[in-house]
């Protein structure tokens, strides 16, 4: 696991807070809201995929020791 990928999620979610704030500020909180998801899922896409290399990995170590 690199460090890079934490600051990429950490990243997404201060772009996304201020989008959001901005939107929130000029009365537009169904869109504000529509944003969060897509960040929420961004976010999601990346974790899940590290979590599938994961697995991957688990499943070739225990290939090689049986």
């Amino acid at each position: 696991m690199d460090i890079s990928i934490i600051f990429r999620i950490a990243v997404v979610g201060i772009i996304i807070t201020i989008i959001c704030q901005i939107l929130k500020k000029s009365d537009r909180d169904d869109i504000a809201t529509i944003v969060s998801l897509v960040g929420l899922i961004i976010v999601l896409t990346v974790v899940i995929t590290m979590i599938a290399d994961l697995f991957e990995q688990i499943m070739a170590l225990f290939d090689s020791l049986g």
